[in-house]
């Protein structure tokens, strides 16, 4: 385990899905960690249900993919109807994406954290620390020095606060936030079923957009039931959280023989931005740095995206190969991303709680139109990256395609590792220094029609279809799956990617 009292390389303030998959990713990297959590253990219930595609493949290279699958609801549709039950909106999620995975899934919170406390805790670089407050924090040029409530602070020289919405990293470091303009208060209910949800008639995935009451129903895993219901200015929030108004809302959809209550909880689903995401040698990442309602499913998935981010920066600063300012090309890459998001989700919240009458009917008119005229599904599309650490052709996630190397067929990932990669069609490989690439950590992989050397089997043509959408030869990939560079000329590519990994 990490020492007590050494200055660690990183310390994670936060043990939730985004603080462990931070300290994780920089554990299976060679980098001490160290994790505080104020509560004395893993939270323990619902929160989170949705995971997307490209969390989806970050926990394949975690090598928990094989452990959650089992456990995961592939989601196929996302409904949105009125109160009369007409149909308003219909996105589609694909069942294999551009990351090899389904677009979106639901999954139960708890199976996460206990699958990633247990990845933490066989790392002998990374100490989570429970029961843990933090209560103070300050730097210098060189650490950052945490107190804590039971006198066990340490230093780090790094500090990532992964400590929600009432961030006390935040807090310390008198970071403002904007407000993009919603904030509603909502009942969250989780039910254990008894019955199966098709049985008992419920969708997997609805928003009804009534007027009366806006009212989210989700079959998230196996058994697993959650309502969400709009709170009206001036109820009783604990009052809405007792089980008898708890079966009253859910009267139409469940009765007590049906489900066992889990978890009632009473939120205000706001739309906030941390305006600095950095200070000096601290970071803010997931609901610290950003909140957004919850029409998209994209909250933790956001904060994934954040540590993705940040552990091969971090990495790239310990080990000397980029300096400190590197760090700031986090936010400048994150936050359009993020306020796209959000403003997307803010967008389909405003749709939903529509509480006027008129204005139901007259949002109903135009929805209905739009859904009438759609020549092909909707799909959720969500943007690239701002600018930041990359060259030409830069910006875009890449693809994961299945690939064999004549020996194994899988995925992409688990074929050829994670990492900084250099993909390229076959016929371009020649053209590159493969022995140097190497020494700066990267892997080359060349595409064709057969396995043979550093090519692999592209199987479905995932990979040289999209090269060619790229109109690129070579497309440097960066640990976070997202295109460092790509262009036609793979010597041009390679020798941007080199340049970016010699220090």
């Amino acid at each position: 385990m990490v020492g007590g009292h050494g200055c660690v390389d990183v310390a994670v303030v936060g043990c939730g899905p985004v603080g462990m998959t931070l300290a994780a990713l920089l554990g299976k990297a060679g980098h001490s960690v160290v994790v505080f959590e104020r509560y004395p253990g893993l939270y323990g219930l619902p929160r989170a249900a949705s995971l997307d595609g490209e969390v989806m493949r970050a926990l394949q290279g975690l090598g928990l993919a094989d452990e959650l699958a089992p456990a995961l609801r592939r989601q196929e549709a996302y409904e949105w109807r009125n109160g009369a039950g007409e149909l308003l909106i219909r996105q589609v999620f694909r069942a294999v994406g551009t990351s090899g995975w389904a677009d979106l899934y639901m999954f139960h919170q708890p199976d996460l954290e206990k699958a990633l406390h247990g990845l933490c805790a066989a790392l002998p670089n990374v100490d989570i620390r429970f029961g843990t407050k933090v209560t103070g924090l300050t730097q210098d040029r060189d650490r950052v020095t945490l107190d804590t409530a039971d006198g066990t602070g340490l230093a780090a020289r790094h500090v990532v606060g992964c400590d929600g919405g009432n961030s006390f990293v935040r807090a310390a470091l008198d970071i403002e936030q904007d407000d993009l303009g919603f904030a509603e208060p909502w009942l969250v209910c989780d039910f254990e079923l008894r019955r199966p949800a098709a049985e008992l008639g419920l969708p997997p995935m609805l928003q009804i957009g009534d007027p009366e009451g806006p009212t989210t129903v989700i079959t998230t895993t196996a058994g697993r039931q959650r309502f969400a219901f709009m709170l009206d200015e001036g109820d009783d929030a604990e009052r809405e959280r007792t089980a008898e108004r708890v079966w009253s809302r859910v009267a139409r959809h469940l009765s007590r023989d049906d489900a066992d209550i889990v978890r009632a909880a009473t939120y205000t689903f706001q739309s906030l931005v941390a305006r600095r995401w950095r200070d000096g040698r601290v970071l803010l990442a997931g609901d610290a740095a950003h909140q957004m309602p919850p029409f998209l499913g994209q909250g933790m998935c956001a904060g994934i995206r954040d540590v993705l981010n940040i552990a091969f920066k971090l990495d790239l600063v310990r080990r000397g190969v980029q300096g400190a300012d590197v760090l700031d090309t986090y936010q400048s890459e994150r936050e359009p991303h993020v306020r796209g998001v959000t403003e997307l989700s803010v967008e389909l919240g405003r749709e939903h709680t529509v509480r006027d009458p008129v204005l139901a009917r007259e949002r109903d008119t135009v929805l209905k139109a739009r859904q009438a005229a759609l020549k092909e599904p909707e799909r959720i599309r969500l943007p690239d990256l701002g600018p930041g650490l990359f060259a030409s052709g830069g910006g875009g996630l890449s693809v994961q395609g299945r690939v064999s190397d004549g020996r194994r067929t899988g995925l992409l990932d688990e074929i050829v590792g994670g990492g900084f990669r250099l993909l390229v069609t076959a016929e371009a490989l020649p053209l590159l220094d493969v022995p140097a690439l190497a020494d700066l950590g990267v892997t080359v992989v060349g595409f064709g029609a057969t396995a043979a050397g550093r090519v692999v089997a592209d199987l479905d043509g995932t990979h040289r279809r999209w090269l060619a959408d790229l109109g690129a030869t070579a497309a440097a990939v960066r640990p976070d799956h997202y295109v460092y560079a790509a262009g036609p000329d793979a010597t041009e590519v390679a020798d941007r990617l080199m340049g970016c990994l010699s220090n």
